[in-house]
């Protein structure tokens, strides 16, 4: 049934809102100045009651991870536990000014200082700089890094390597800092094809970014030979780290040979990103690359914090302040309470529940990759009846109770769905995400004009995704 609630607008009555400013002794407040009162402000009358109905119903119109499964690879949507927005929630902290002295800021410096360390503890990596606002910033800032590496070695080179599954991002960072962007393609097995990387490499490549594991939710099985190949010619090897939660606590990037990577705080360790942000994407660097980090970084002598701007090497600031502290605090509260052993099992979980869905679903959808995955996997439309497409699965799937995966992407699957559960979901939502599958599959047999027309009980309808993007409807109009 769809949603018949009311506008705002529509609960208005003139005299219906009783609010008013009491008065105290015998004089009452002055009115407000006539030149700053509007006359046409177009204000609703309505009880401070109904205004909070109103918009509390509005918020239970939203899906989220709280209501429901949000297998969104690559992502990791998953569940946080609520003391990480609780400890982010105290005033000790959201009261601090950033630009507070050193001397007055010792807690909060102490707190990114520690959570740089864990984030090297965990990566093998050298440094961290937690100034980059989001995943894509660390990858500007770290390929900002790598040319600042070769510009002071004085080699002049200017192609930096991706694979055709890459995140469209590393592409993007990649041309903004005045790289040519060369592709690489994938072998039938989803792995970087090797000959093609070397028939690629000269001395004109400064790196190659690499999803890990890759957006197909696989593990690269030639990682090493990769490494070997960009670094015999004297490239580098980046590490987008969007896919951590796969291997937290199992593998360090560092030793599989990369030099430089980004951490989605927001992803891999607490507060996942929907609607837009905050994020935090903390760039990791090896002890060669350490020179060029943003300034100003954080350093500690006689227990004391401060902020060290003397680097003349460094690339300077990426980010007004010191990053997105809040942000900071959730994934340091995340990994101080899950330890060595919890971040572990957040990555033995995320695999094992995984492969339990692919294996529940290949028998019914078409798996291009026929491979043990990682923490996600790519399902498509192939073979569908009816000629049902990705698109209406995927909404079909919120009148079952669950967020759609990931769709269409990665590009190098026609009609792909990623699944990825995340670690945090137990078996019998698994279960039931795998029924409701199948009965969306069942249905494209008997009666596949239902989907067509999906979602049916939600809010708002199907909606054409074209229009809704280049003529978007921001505001309420009568």
């Amino acid at each position: 049934m769809v949603s018949t609630m009311q506008t705002i607008f529509s609960l208005h009555k003139k005299g219906k809102n009783k609010y008013t400013v009491p008065q105290f002794g015998e004089k009452s407040f002055d009115p407000i100045p006539e030149h700053l009162c509007r006359s046409k402000l177009d204000l609703v009358d309505v009880s401070e009651v109904d205004v909070v109905r109103h918009y509390r119903k509005l918020s239970s119109l939203n899906f989220g991870v709280d209501n429901g499964m949000y297998p969104l690879g690559s992502c990791t949507m998953k569940y946080n536990p609520k003391i990480n927005d609780a400890v982010a929630s105290l005033v000790q902290f959201t009261g601090q000014h950033p630009a507070t002295i050193e001397e007055l800021s010792q807690g909060a410096l102490q707190i990114m200082y520690e959570l740089s360390q864990m984030l090297c503890a965990i990566t093998g990596m050298k440094r961290f700089t937690l100034m980059p606002a989001a995943g894509a910033h660390g990858e500007l800032t770290g390929v900002m890094i790598i040319k600042k590496y070769f510009e002071i070695k004085g080699e002049r080179r200017n192609v930096i390597l991706i694979p055709d599954s890459a995140h469209g991002t590393n592409p993007a960072s990649v041309a903004m800092c005045g790289f040519t962007v060369k592709e690489i393609p994938s072998n039938s097995d989803g792995d970087v094809d090797i000959d093609a990387l070397r028939a690629a490499m000269d001395e004109n490549v400064a790196a190659m970014m690499l999803t890990c594991p890759n957006t197909l939710g696989l593990f690269d099985r030639n990682i090493i030979t990769i490494a070997e190949i960009l670094h015999t010619h004297g490239a580098l090897f980046y590490c987008d780290g969007a896919n951590l939660n796969a291997i937290v606590g199992k593998v360090r990037p560092a030793d599989l040979g990369f030099d430089i990577m980004h951490v989605n705080l927001h992803k891999t360790f607490s507060t996942p990103h929907g609607g837009g942000g905050p994020g935090s994407g903390p760039i990791g660097v090896v002890e060669t690359l350490s020179p060029f980090m943003p300034v100003p970084v954080i350093e500690k002598k006689d227990a004391q914090y401060y902020l060290e701007y003397n680097r003349p090497q460094s690339i300077g600031r990426v980010h007004s302040f010191y990053g997105n502290f809040l942000i900071m605090l959730r994934a340091y509260t995340y990994i101080r309470m899950l330890g060595a052993s919890g971040l572990k099992q957040v990555a033995e979980h995320a695999v094992v529940n995984a492969n339990y869905l692919r294996v529940k679903l290949q028998t019914h959808f078409n798996l291009p990759y026929k491979r043990i995955c990682m923490h996600e996997f790519v399902i498509n439309d192939e073979g569908m009846p009816g000629g049902i497409t990705t698109n209406e699965i995927a909404k079909r799937l919120l009148d079952y109770g669950f967020h759609a995966p990931t769709v269409y992407f990665p590009l190098i699957v026609h009609g792909a769905i990623m699944v990825e559960p995340t670690e945090t979901e137990h078996k019998e939502t698994l279960d039931a995400f795998v029924d409701a599958m199948v009965a969306i599959k069942n249905e494209a047999h008997t009666n596949p004009e239902v989907l067509k027309a999906a979602p049916l009980t939600t809010p708002v309808r199907k909606v054409d995704a074209v229009l809704a993007a280049r003529k978007p409807v921001l505001q309420w109009e009568e």
